[in-house]
């Protein structure tokens, strides 16, 4: 039989004066995520805990359901936002993963990833919805479209909008050994594929790797609210 052994940290970083991300480690329910609330919108700690709550509290059956349970996050961190900030409204990213029947199944919108360690290989299930890689995407298409680097990690997706966004979904099947991370940009951006390749690889246990990754991006600058959840596959 399967079995998992999971921890989860988050640090507020040197820069920011509030922590607007947040985490779900429930080891016993097989459910995981991280939410980054959508910086330059108030209430961001409000929308990342909307997100997380809602997800937390069911296990999809299927994809379908899965992306339901999304948009229906979605809706819920918007008519939140209709009260906290009726002028701007609020948004968070979300990258969640449930447990069941053996595999891992994914749902993720905006820029938090979740890599998967297997066998000395790191592999990123997740794609950044970002202004640079919907460009990059339009530009294989043959379209002529540009952006300014001060423009490259907008967000093109996230949960609060009017429309129901894009869910990305990935169904996984578990293997002992793996290894799974999921983390928010202010983690993703200051260490590298390599350094998260390493650190996943060498650890005893899911804590010593949050410890790792959290310090590496405090030692660098710490520009964002760091959070991770790592769960490893016995």
């Amino acid at each position: 039989m399967t079995s998992l052994r999971a921890a989860a940290q988050t640090d507020i970083g040197r820069i920011r004066s509030e922590n607007e991300d947040r985490m779900l480690c429930n080891l016993e329910l097989g459910r995981f995520a991280v939410a980054d609330g959508v910086g330059g919108l108030p209430g961001g700690g409000e929308a990342a805990q909307c997100a997380v709550e809602l997800v937390g509290a069911e296990t999809p059956e299927n994809d379908a359901a899965l992306i339901a349970l999304v948009q229906r996050t979605n809706e819920a961190v918007r008519e939140l936002g209709r009260k906290v900030s009726p002028s701007t409204g609020i948004g968070s990213t979300l990258t969640a993963g449930w447990i069941r029947d053996g595999a891992l199944h994914l749902g993720h919108v905006g820029d938090s990833r979740c890599y998967v360690w297997r066998a000395g290989t790191l592999q990123c299930l997740t794609e950044d919805h970002s202004m640079e890689n919907e460009v990059r995407r339009r530009r294989a298409r043959g379209e002529n479209v540009s952006f300014s680097m001060a423009q490259r990690n907008m967000l093109t997706r996230c949960l609060g909008q009017p429309t129901p966004p894009e869910v990305d979904t990935c169904t996984r099947p578990l293997v002992a050994g793996d290894r799974y991370l999921f983390c928010t940009d202010g983690v993703s951006r200051l260490v590298t594929d390599t350094e998260i390749r390493e650190a996943l690889g060498r650890a005893q246990a899911p804590a010593a790797v949050l410890d790792e990754l959290i310090q590496q991006a405090l030692r660098r600058g710490g520009t964002d609210n760091a959070t991770a959840v790592a769960v490893f596959v016995e």
